[in-house]
């Protein structure tokens, strides 16, 4: 039986004890840890705000006062931002620091709030700079956080407890930007979520038709996807209007869709129109159902998502088991490819932004990539640089990065409408030179997720890093060791950087168990120690427990990206911590003995001494710095066996009296002769590395 759980059990003690909480307290506050040690994730977020507050004060003094003062939280104010506040990355020319970026993931549907974020920060160390936060808009039918159906702020990220105590902060959108405040007053950068897609009926699509492709669909046959059948739904959408009225009384209802949809109309009046006003989101949704239903009658769809060469070209799933029936009585077909490839996939509940015109009237599915829609890219980019102005956004994620539709691949010649990510980076850019773009792609072979090499299409659309696929792998597979020596040739090579991806937010889930089995403190000593590669954590991962099978649903970040109360993704409850109190307690070890080098280390060039071996015959790899090289970390990426005796290389232009001293294991216990690695003339002798060991020595001299 395992004894996680009774050291997860003593972490709960501890905390519970008075004493031992002040001085763990203490150790955040008076600055010598850059976070509470000790503090389990799911302890911090049932802090009160009242505490956290307290925390805080000690911790910031007078620029908590400044994070939370009104001038400073209203998204609308022209106020400019005291220093405290300002990012971290503010005066920086590019995105380029994101490449040495430690990023933290975070689903707030896990911790509840946009105000619990900042208690879960509180177990963060100072190394892992960056907080990536997974779609903050409202969501559509499913609930799913990447189907969002308007620019609102999901109202569930609301926190109660923090109006109260701070009554200043009354609307989300203000809590929103008071949490940014004080995630940049401790040093961090925070991003934002960036999709090109929609919720299929968003509120969105529904007051923009033109902007989304459509199809008619009856039962199984689709018969209409011709170019312009928007303007059919247009049509229909002031049919509706006619029949319902305005959903703000006394507001003029336009008799034609040439003045709805016209620049005469805009966005706002004609959200009014449709679904009332912003703050009335029950007449919202139950307009927009309203509007829905009114629509599938005549078999108006948004064309769905789809992902991986060929991209385009549909047809209706025949199957029974792909027709569904909603709690409102509609029937609802899922689409496939038409001509599928290995990586084909249609997300039915999301619809794509319609950015190009089509060739021959849409009649085979094929895009005209030299007409794009300029209206539509205008659209987009303006709403995200408005979210980024006024929350104070230091960079995004691109959703579904791996998109490229173009069969050929990179084209010759690049212009700002090549790639809807890329545009709203250089759009925000162009105020924000620091605006870093962080790109979801994994880094397959050629042709598989996208046309061509994903590299070219990654340093085309203007990406700084990209999320690579190390998560999906154990450390002690062959695999590991390829991916993690092509993804440090990449950074070397190209203008994109791969990150060292530890466990991902948003796929979190049981297809991923077998990959955290064994090694997980050796990923976090990688992704910290590793200072030329940028890493990505998801939240949970300190604490997630070792899954031989599946676990409830309520156990993984990922179902939270839903909202489902029956069928295979459906939670019950809120999210569950894991109880790996033997992963924390290894963990915490590791941030502390972090925290006392992060400063002498941070963000420099490393040099291999023991390259990852592309043939994982070696199964050791070590490291140290190009310049005033004082330390050296070695890992041993076999899980399951020891590596005893090997040579650790000379060290360039270190003299022989010089020795390293052993300071930090990830097993805790190095045998006494290992404690100090003297120079024999050729090598450095390693006496033996544990399963799964990381290993740091500091450069000393000989007495």
């Amino acid at each position: 039986m395992s004894l996680a759980p009774k050291v997860y059990q003593e972490f709960l003690d501890a905390w519970a004890d008075s004493s031992r909480r002040q001085s763990y307290l203490e150790a955040y506050q008076t600055g010598r840890q850059t976070f509470v040690p000790h503090l389990l994730p799911e302890l911090a977020v049932t802090l009160s705000a009242q505490e956290t507050l307290d925390i805080l004060r000690c911790r910031l003094g007078s620029t908590l006062d400044l994070a939370l003062d009104p001038a400073h939280t209203d998204p609308d104010s022209s106020v400019e931002l005291p220093a405290p506040l300002r990012s971290p990355v503010a005066d920086l020319p590019d995105g380029s620091w994101l490449k040495r970026s430690n990023m933290v993931g975070i689903n707030v549907r896990t911790v509840g709030s946009f105000w619990n974020i900042i208690k879960y920060a509180l177990t963060l160390p100072a190394a892992q700079d960056s907080i990536h936060l997974l779609p903050i808009w409202e969501p559509g039918v499913v609930g799913s956080l990447y189907g969002i159906s308007s620019w609102q702020l999901n109202p569930e990220f609301f926190s109660a407890e923090v109006a109260e105590a701070v009554p200043g902060l009354d609307t989300i959108e203000k809590q929103l930007r008071a949490v940014v405040n004080l995630l940049h007053a401790t040093g961090r950068t925070v991003g934002m979520d960036v999709i090109p897609h929609t919720d299929r009926f968003s509120q969105i699509v529904l007051s923009h038709p033109e902007y989304f492709e459509w199809l008619q669909r009856q039962e199984t046959e689709i018969v209409d996807h011709s170019a312009n059948l928007h303007e059919a739904v247009q049509d229909k959408i002031v049919d509706f209007l006619q029949a319902h009225g305005s959903a703000v009384s006394g507001e003029p209802i336009p008799l034609q869709r040439s003045e709805l949809f016209s620049e005469t109309v805009g966005e706002a009046e004609r959200l009014r129109l449709l679904f009332g006003r912003p703050e009335e989101r029950s007449l919202r949704e139950t307009r927009r159902n309203q509007l829905v239903f009114h629509l599938v009658r005549y078999g108006f769809e948004p064309v769905p998502a789809t992902m991986a060469p060929p991209y385009r070209g549909l047809k209706v799933d025949p199957r029974p088991e792909a027709k569904t029936v909603d709690a409102n009585g509609l029937v609802w077909r899922d689409y496939v490819i038409a001509e599928p490839q290995s990586m084909s996939r249609v997300f039915g509940p999301l619809a794509r932004y319609k950015l190009y015109e089509s060739r021959d009237d849409n009649r085979h599915w094929a895009l005209d990539f030299e007409q794009p829609r300029v209206e539509v890219w205008d659209y987009v980019c303006r709403h995200y640089a408005e979210a980024q102005q006024r929350y104070g956004f230091d960079f995004m994620r691109g959703d579904m990065s791996h998109v490229q539709m173009r069969p050929g691949g990179v084209p010759d010649n690049l212009d700002r409408y090549y790639d809807i990510l890329g545009a709203v980076k250089l759009y925000i850019q162009a105020r924000v030179p620091s605006f870093g773009y962080f790109a979801e792609t994994f880094l397959p072979p050629r042709d598989i997720i996208t046309y061509g090499e994903e590299l070219d299409h990654l340093e085309a659309s203007e990406a700084d890093t990209t999320l690579g696929d190390l998560q999906s792998v154990p450390v002690n597979n062959p695999v590991f060791l390829q991916r993690l020596r092509q993804y440090d040739d990449l950074r070397r090579t190209r203008l994109c950087t791969p990150n060292f991806t530890v466990m991902t937010a948003d796929k979190d889930d049981p297809r991923f168990d077998e990959f955290y089995l064994a090694g997980n403190e050796l990923r976090l000593f990688l992704a910290f120690f590793l200072t030329d590669l940028p890493s990505y954590m998801g939240l949970g991962f300190e604490v997630r427990d070792l899954h031989f099978s599946p676990a409830p649903n309520e156990h993984y970040t990922k179902l939270y990206v839903f909202q489902e109360s029956a069928g295979p993704k459906a939670t019950h409850g809120p999210y569950r911590w894991g109880q790996n109190g033997h992963l924390f307690a290894q963990v915490t070890r590791l941030k502390q003995y972090l925290d006392s080098i992060w400063p002498q280390i941070k963000a420099r060039p490393l040099r291999w001494l023991l390259p990852p071996d592309p043939t994982a015959n070696t199964k050791v790899i070590a490291w140290t710095f190009v310049t005033e090289p004082n330390f050296v970390f070695m890992a041993n990426t076999d899980t399951a066996n020891p590596v005893p005796y090997f040579g650790l290389p000379a060290v360039p232009g270190l003299a022989p009296e010089h020795y390293w001293a052993c300071e930090f294991s990830t097993v805790g216990h190095v045998a006494e002769m290992d404690q100090l690695l003297r120079f024999n003339g050729k090598h450095y002798r390693v006496e033996v590395l544990s399963p799964g060991e990381g290993r740091v020595y500091r450069l000393s001299e000989q007495t």
